[in-house]
């Protein structure tokens, strides 16, 4: 069996299997349709169970190591991230379809990550309190959840499936990992660099597939929590299934993020970040600038700088250096992209640059939209309301600063939210008044610090966030204990 053939497959309790049914799914490169990646399993309710009923069984012993020893994995996992980080870096950019350049950052985010989850084993504990009464002892602790189920998305393949599973060792939990069908390759990497690193059989595992899988997962009653990012749909279904038992959720969900532009802004310095922000990644990142709110007494110097910028992105493959903007993720994200471009220019929005399907002769045939950006488009719009995930950025007006924070806060999401000017009493202002989860001021809107909490506000997130110190709240139960002696 080759490593390719191996890592098409489910991981469970130590071996790499084929879905119970023999099923399995087509993944192919959104850069060139032509390159066939590999048929990966697409695994159903039985495979589920199996995955979960391995993941109980590996829970005592894995919980009885205490985080110290189980540190000492996670410290051999980023040893063994960085000797591939290559190898992980080229499969990121031939399955998701990023730029190479973006899919090294992915890999150093997923290394910093899994740095800081270790380096909190020492201080994964509770605190002594006093006592009401003679000869008592009082303290607190954190006892792991049990079984988790992480379900990833396909944008940030690595990166993503790192922040939920290294905590969920860490924490003493075990783990069914389910990723995003679109991405499953680089999933398997990372649940083989565990491997290697000498995680018992049973303590993560892995269950590729899509919505049969999922679903299974969340159902399965022996499953203590659900940590998910993706769509707000998908991520309403799996709390109202999961209401019943109380199931214990950590939700990352959609985004529509607005970098206000005032007048006293420094104009270079916000492009620079609009540009960075709405076509990093080709606008498909849960905090990427989806909307410009510029006060109207700069708009248009503002639109002579940016239109230029984003007119000349090169869009191509994300292994050709030359490339600046890389492809959306597959036809489905490319015609949604087209749909709201559209959709914009029966709104009243007009389209500055950009606009359709990148289709030059040098291109192969793939999953690419030409960098959009389009002005005058109303701030109750649908373009200016709903996620897009795609190089399309909404140029919105507004008449003042109270103006702009209005129009910022006035979409059902709240993931990001930045503010570009010369007031410092306007840039505490914006951050007091935003309804975001990570707020900015004078620099791109996009990413947060492996210390940070990764999170966000309204329709943007439900439970404890990601990437900090607050996620243990989701992967650990607090108990209290009273001794007398």
């Amino acid at each position: 069996m080759t490593q390719s053939q191996h890592l098409r497959r489910n991981f469970i309790d130590g071996q790499w299997d084929p879905a119970e049914s023999g099923l399995t799914r087509e993944n192919t490169n959104p850069a060139d349709v032509s390159d066939r990646i590999g048929e990966f399993a697409e695994s159903g309710g039985v495979d589920v169970d199996r995955a979960v009923d391995a993941a109980t069984a590996a829970l005592p012993g894995w919980r009885g190591l205490g985080p110290v020893r189980r540190a000492e994995f996670l410290a051999r996992a980023g040893t063994l991230l960085t000797e591939r980080a290559e190898e992980f870096a080229a499969v990121i950019t031939r399955e998701q379809g990023k730029l190479l350049a973006e899919a090294r950052g992915e890999v150093a985010r997923a290394r910093a990550v899994l740095d800081f989850t270790a380096g909190q084993a020492r201080l994964l504990g509770g605190v002594t309190a006093p006592a009401e009464d003679e000869r008592t002892f009082a303290y607190t602790f954190r006892r792991p959840i049990g079984v988790v189920g992480l379900v990833s998305p396909w944008n940030f393949p690595l990166a993503i499936p790192m922040w939920k599973a290294a905590p969920a060792l860490l924490s003493g939990c075990t783990a069914v990992l389910k990723p995003s069908p679109l991405t499953p390759l680089t999933a398997a990497l990372l649940v083989e660099v565990f491997q290697q690193a000498g995680v018992p059989d049973g303590v993560l595992n892995l269950v590729q597939g899509d919505v049969a899988a999922g679903e299974a997962l969340v159902a399965n009653p022996a499953v203590a929590g659900i940590s998910f990012t993706g769509s707000l749909a998908v991520g309403t279904a799996i709390q109202t299934v999961g209401a019943d038992r109380l199931l214990r959720t950590q939700l990352e969900l959609g985004g529509k993020n607005a970098v206000v532009v005032c007048d006293d802004a420094d104009l270079d310095r916000a492009v620079d970040a609009v540009v960075h922000g709405a076509f990093g990644q080709a606008g498909q990142r849960c905090s990427a600038t989806s909307r410009a709110v510029v006060d109207v007494r700069v708009r248009e110097e503002f639109l002579e700088r940016l239109v230029p910028r984003v007119a000349g992105l090169r869009v191509g493959p994300g292994d050709d250096p030359a490339s600046q903007v890389c492809p959306v993720v597959n036809t489905v994200r490319r015609d949604a992209a087209l749909s709201a471009i559209a959709g914009a220019q029966r709104d009243g929005g007009k389209v500055l640059c950009g606009g359709g399907p990148e289709e030059r002769a040098d291109l192969p045939q793939g999953c690419y939209v030409q960098p959009t950006v389009i002005r005058d488009v109303p701030w109750n719009s649908e373009l200016a309301q709903e996620e897009v995930f795609g190089p399309v950025l909404a140029v919105v007006h507004a008449d003042g600063f109270d103006d702009a924070i209005r129009i910022a806060n006035s979409v059902k999401y709240g993931m990001s939210a930045t503010v570009f000017t010369a007031s410092q009493s306007r840039a505490f202002e914006a951050v007091e008044r935003f309804e975001a989860g990570m707020l900015h001021v004078n620099r791109p809107g996009v990413g947060a610090y492996a210390h940070l909490p990764h999170t966000g506000a309204k329709a943007s997130q439900y439970g404890p966030p990601e990437c900090s110190p607050q996620v243990w709240d989701f992967y650990t139960a607090w108990h209290s204990a009273c001794i007398a002696y």
